[in-house]
């Protein structure tokens, strides 16, 4: 069952605000094994990533993707400031989305070693495929309290240790 705008409006908890809040709905929830789950976007003239007839760069639809994960996986405010956005890998981008047009996000959880996950991500504008590829994502604090953050710099071991 989707979830509207208002809906989504309504959950401040999640880490992203306007102006760089892109996501709008969840059409379809992800499954049990996040093989499959999608967001949608709508794309207006009047949003900061357009301010005109079409977004500026076409790589904010990589962010799209990372937002619509979070947003597939509950929209924590925990894990979306705790983690972040650590790479983007066979990205393409055949246009920018312009304004007017509803985007289609489908992701899918690809690959999981230990805090680093990897979704891979299809945005399509009416049928017509926009944009692919892979992002992978940094978790924040593990489940024991670890870390949070990017790693810092290897620690010092005594010599014989």
């Amino acid at each position: 069952m989707a979830r509207d705008t208002a809906a989504l409006a309504a959950r401040a908890d999640f880490p992203h605000a306007y102006p760089f809040r892109f996501v709008d709905r969840i059409a379809r929830e992800r499954n049990a094994d996040f093989s499959k789950g999608s967001v949608e976007v709508r794309v207006t003239g009047n949003g900061r990533a357009a301010a005109g007839e079409e977004w500026h760069s076409p790589l904010l639809l990589a962010e799209v993707i990372a937002q619509s994960a979070l947003l597939l996986e509950g929209g924590d405010a925990e894990i979306g400031r705790r983690g972040f956005l650590a790479g983007i890998d066979g990205f393409e981008a055949t246009r920018p989305p312009r304004a007017g047009e509803t985007l289609r996000v489908d992701v899918r959880l690809a690959a999981r070693f230990g805090a680093i996950i990897r979704f891979e991500g299809e945005v399509t504008a009416d049928g017509e495929r926009i944009a692919r590829g892979s992002i992978l994502v940094r978790k924040g604090a593990n489940q024991a309290g670890g870390p949070s953050g990017p790693p810092g710099p290897p620690k010092a071991t005594p010599a014989g240790v």
